[in-house]
């Protein structure tokens, strides 16, 4: 392996991968016209719909920041004045119905007394502004993780189908529809809702939908009243948001594989983590020394230190210098001491220093720590901090007044670039459309509709199908699923729950705003109505292009399984370790009946221990290799498994989008969408 990343290290320290480019600036599907030159009016209008974007996600995260602590008359507050709440069948409007409702649905398990847990995830955003910018849409999945304290516990899940509206300024939720598809006692756990098949919940999408989160707005734009500079700093905020959000959820990963030097290269120096119920850590030897409270750096056979993070709220400030992250951890655990949980609030702040973020302060409030064995329902174990929240971050009113004094209209200076200006913004557009078709992949597989899931891919795209290999072109993409699976009308029915999470997502976007590379975690959820449900987890390395003006998958890699759990009762603390003397599990049989276009097991060292991969098959509770496609986000550090480009593309090097018309993506440090050091 050491050659070949020697090779790849040298290929991605350039300042940026051109080889092929097309370096064309082009408006986002969000402008007026296409390819009309961009005036200050239209950029204006189309910086305040990647706003708008942002600010519905956030309201719908707030949400569910708001719903871990039972702050049910705040969450009321964020629906609009004849807002509505349908829970299945359960219908309330207004606020103060849907306040009384929130609460008495939450009973006992309302996550506002010690002991008490009502950890509420809504993730995997698939949100659509509509023309006219006032109003929006969105699919989320959701799961709940809920306890009295008292020793009852249970876990409920589904899909939330929500609309938005503009109202006085700020975003609200007009429709809160969630349909509830799987439920269950903590100790004989969860399955489909009363044993019964569950409905496939209509989307607001189709997959060209999907890839244009932002549609094209209707008649000219209207007379701004911000200058080139004010909307310089608004797009330059946004941009900054994604940069945050990167480096919260890289950090995340670091975490997950206990890369405690990587971790420590993301702070400033002067760097604090405070723990909640532990204490205050300071600079680089204090942050080690916090995460090795975790354990010791790497894993070893029978370590799992998976904490995924959920709804992240990013909070730019200060003109670009500082930031505020909030959000929610899950952890899922597995060391000596057995398996067990962990559900916790993370609230961090971020400084911008030479034009790169870093972390500057962390502080983590652990809620409850539970084992698996026995659950969350009795409180669980030490350290509980207080019921008493982090500060909630203010996600209203994006769009900010113009300063006083200032002329809107005419470029200021020498720098006010209006084709500039929109290429930077359309990095902004790049990060919400890839994360949507991101969601909508995940959708589809669920579902079982494999024609939409195959539409979401480039034309020229390829997919792996799971132990076998990769098949280029949606034709082919789509002859893979239904050698497998038949071709057989959808289901409007689900007996059985095979759902793919991809929550928290590090999304690298070329500089010129067509292209991105995606890491997404795989939470692996499965139930049905007659076997309760467990949780697998599992690594996307992906890719996305901009094709026609709609958002596609390029190149879609899952690195599988990385833990599993053989049922509920056992969890991911129930695998024995694999006997080395048995031979490697045999391939998927579609390598027989549908010949991939390229065989797992022709990359080398890159599949080496997946199934279907090169010699050498690696079961958990032994530790396979993670692959990462990005360098650190601060350092530059190389992971020990680096590997920047499609995983194909070793094999098949006219597959990669540089051979296509697109720019590979930044793999390492990087300022305004530029490689640096």
């Amino acid at each position: 392996m050491k050659p070949l990343t020697r090779r790849l290290t040298a290929a991605a320290t350039g300042l940026l991968l051109v080889v092929g480019v097309n370096i064309a600036v082009r408006a986002p599907h969000a402008a007026a016209s296409g390819n009309a030159p961009v005036s200050i009016d239209s950029l204006a209008r189309d910086v305040e719909r990647v706003e708008s974007l942002r600010e519905v996600k956030d309201v719908q995260r707030s949400y569910a920041h708001l719903a871990q602590f039972g702050r049910w008359a705040d969450m009321a507050k964020l629906f609009s004045a004849n807002g509505t709440l349908q829970w299945g069948s359960q219908v309330v409007s207004g606020h103060h119905a849907i306040k009384g409702w929130l609460a008495a649905e939450a009973g006992d398990m309302n996550g506002a007394r010690p002991g008490a847990l009502h950890t509420t995830v809504i993730d995997q955003p698939l949100v659509n502004l509509s023309p006219d910018g006032r109003t929006a849409k969105g699919r989320w999945s959701g799961i709940r993780f809920l306890g009295d304290g008292a020793g009852a516990a249970r876990i409920d899940g589904g899909i939330y189908q929500n609309e938005y509206v503009l109202e006085n300024g700020e975003w609200k939720i007009s429709l809160l529809r969630y349909y509830p598809l799987y439920e269950g006692d903590y100790a004989t756990g969860f399955r489909t809702i009363n044993r019964q098949p569950v409905p496939v919940v209509p989307y607001h999408f189709t997959p060209d939908v999907a890839g244009v989160p932002i549609p094209a707005a209707t008649g000219p734009a209207p007379k701004t009243r911000f200058n080139a500079k004010e909307l310089a700093d608004r797009i330059t905020a946004l941009n900054d948001e994604d940069s945050v959000r990167n480096l919260q959820h890289a950090y995340g990963y670091y975490v997950d594989r206990r890369m405690w030097s990587d971790v420590v290269d993301l702070f400033t120096d002067g760097a604090k983590v405070t723990i909640d119920g532990v204490g205050v850590f300071r600079n680089a030897a204090g942050v080690r020394q916090a995460m090795e409270r975790m354990g010791p750096e790497g894993l070893t056979q029978s370590v799992l230190n998976d904490r995924p993070l959920f709804d992240t709220i990013v909070d730019v400030e200060d003109n670009g210098k500082k930031a505020t992250t909030r959000g929610i951890e899950v952890g899922m655990l597995n060391d000596a001491g057995g398996a067990s949980w962990q559900f916790s609030v993370f609230t961090n702040r971020f400084v911008k220093q030479g034009g790169l973020w870093k972390l500057k302060e962390m502080h983590l409030t652990p809620l409850v720590t539970a084992p698996y064995s026995t659950g969350w329902g009795d409180g669980g174990t030490g350290p509980v901090a207080s019921v008493k929240p982090p500060k909630f971050l203010d996600v209203a009113g994006r769009t900010p007044a113009p300063k006083p004094g200032k002329a809107a209209g005419a470029p200021k200076g020498p720098k006010a670039d209006l084709a500039d200006l929109q290429r930077r913004l359309n990095r902004s557009v790049a990060f919400d459309g890839a994360e949507n078709v991101s969601a909508a992949y995940s959708y589809y597989i669920d579902d079982s509709r494999w024609p939409e899931m195959a539409a979401v891919h480039a034309v020229n795209g390829h997919k792996l199908s799971p132990f076998a290999g990769w098949n280029v072109t949606r034709e082919r993409i789509l002859g893979s699923v239904v050698s497998t699976y038949g071709n057989t009308p959808p289901p409007t029915q689900k007996s059985f729950l095979v759902l793919h999470w991809r929550p928290q997502p590090v999304i690298d976007v070329s500089h010129d705003g067509r292209s991105a590379s995606v890491r997404a975690r795989l939470m692996h959820v499965n139930a049905s109505t007659v076997n309760a449900g467990y949780i697998n987890g599992a690594m996307y390395n992906d890719q996305f292009v901009l094709e026609d003006g709609v958002w596609r998958i390029w190149s879609l890699d899952i690195d599988e399984f990385y833990w599993q759990s053989p049922n509920w009762a056992q969890g991911w603390g129930g695998v024995a370790p694999r006997d080395p003397s048995l031979p490697d599990p045999p391939p998927s049989n579609l390598v027989n009946t549908y010949p991939p276009d390229v065989l797992h097991s022709a990359l080398g060292e890159r599949s080496r221990g997946f199934r279907g991969g090169s010699p050498g098959y690696i079961q958990w509770p032994d530790i396979v290799p993670m692959w990462f496609h990005y360098r650190n986000p601060v350092s530059g550090r190389v992971p020990p498994h680096f590997w920047y480009d499609c995983a194909p593309c070793e094999v098949r090097p006219d597959w990669s989008m540089t051979r296509h018309g697109y720019q590979l993506p930044p793999t390492g440090p990087q300022i305004d969408g530029l490689e640096v050091g």
